[in-house]
């Protein structure tokens, strides 16, 4: 049985604020830099999404496009487009930064998509910031 991966792409924009509470206002500019503007600032991004699967010989489809296009878009595309990430429950705890972003996104899909499937997960948040994930380590 052949087996082929399937990327697909969604857009959604945001805005955030890099900043940790664990950090001073002094380490935080320090850290972050004009990311840390109290203000926040905001991206389009970019969001690749790989499943991979075995080839129907019928269709000659290795996945469901319009299935993962739901899934990503109800859990992924209604939840951040247009919003603040900061103040996300996701990220009470933790920094918004693209590699956060990246794993929840992940986090968020891997429960929905069919055991397996999901390879990887890319983030583009600026034409020089990209993030991937593909999960935990074994």
């Amino acid at each position: 049985m052949d087996q082929a991966s399937v990327t697909r792409r969604y857009r959604f924009a945001a805005a955030h604020r890099l900043h940790s509470e664990c950090l001073s206002d002094e380490e935080n500019w320090k850290v972050f830099g004009k990311c840390n503007n109290p203000h926040g600032h905001g991206h389009n991004y970019v969001v690749l999404v790989t499943v991979k699967g075995t080839i129907d010989p019928q269709t000659g489809r290795a996945t469901d496009v319009e299935g993962l296009d739901r899934i990503v878009t109800e859990a992924v595309v209604a939840r951040f487009d247009h919003q603040d990430l900061n103040h996300d429950p996701e990220f009470s705890n933790r920094t918004t930064t693209g590699e956060n972003l990246v794993q929840f996104i992940w986090d968020l899909l891997v429960k929905k998509i069919p055991a397996g499937q999901l390879v990887k997960v890319g983030l583009i948040e600026t034409r020089d910031n990209s993030f991937e994930y593909s999960g935990p380590l074994s």
